[in-house]
């Protein structure tokens, strides 16, 4: 429950109540919060009984940590029947990188060259070529239409 709070946070907390509290009535105080605690668990806990009873058993291995939708969906995503395992592992973000910056630059690349079979059979040359006609293909800068 208090995992993220750390020792110093902790001997603060103590020090607060002390000084509000006082030491005679922190102990009462202490009881009281942990009373309450406890009644809240419970009430929660006969709640979920209540709804597992109510669903029938079709649902007895019905957990509620499955309506959070993260964990519904690590749990779907966890499941082999799709074959999505497969599919995950197949991406692989830096390497299609790689070969995307290679292919722009004009370099040939470790894996695409092993994985393609061949040297330049499929690929497409993205470099820029100049033209040998020597003439300048920008369009003419018009000051009125700006």
């Amino acid at each position: 429950m208090f995992n993220d709070i750390g020792p110093l946070e902790l001997v603060t907390l103590v020090v607060l109540a002390v000084l509000v509290f006082g030491p005679d009535k922190l102990p009462k105080v202490i009881q009281d919060v942990m009373r309450t605690v406890r009644k809240i668990r419970e009430f929660s806990e006969s709640a979920k009984q209540d709804i597992r009873s109510e669903l029938g058993p079709e649902f007895k291995d019905f957990e509620f940590e499955d309506l959070n939708p993260k964990t519904f969906i690590r749990k779907q995503m966890d499941n082999d029947e799709l074959g999505l395992k497969e599919i995950r592992n197949g991406f692989d973000i830096k390497k299609e990188m790689a070969e995307v910056t290679d292919a722009v630059h004009g370099r040939e690349s470790e894996s695409s060259s092993s994985s393609s079979g061949s040297s330049s059979g499929g690929r497409i040359d993205m470099t820029k070529k100049p033209d040998d006609d020597g003439k300048d293909d920008r369009p003419v800068f018009d000051a009125d239409a700006t």
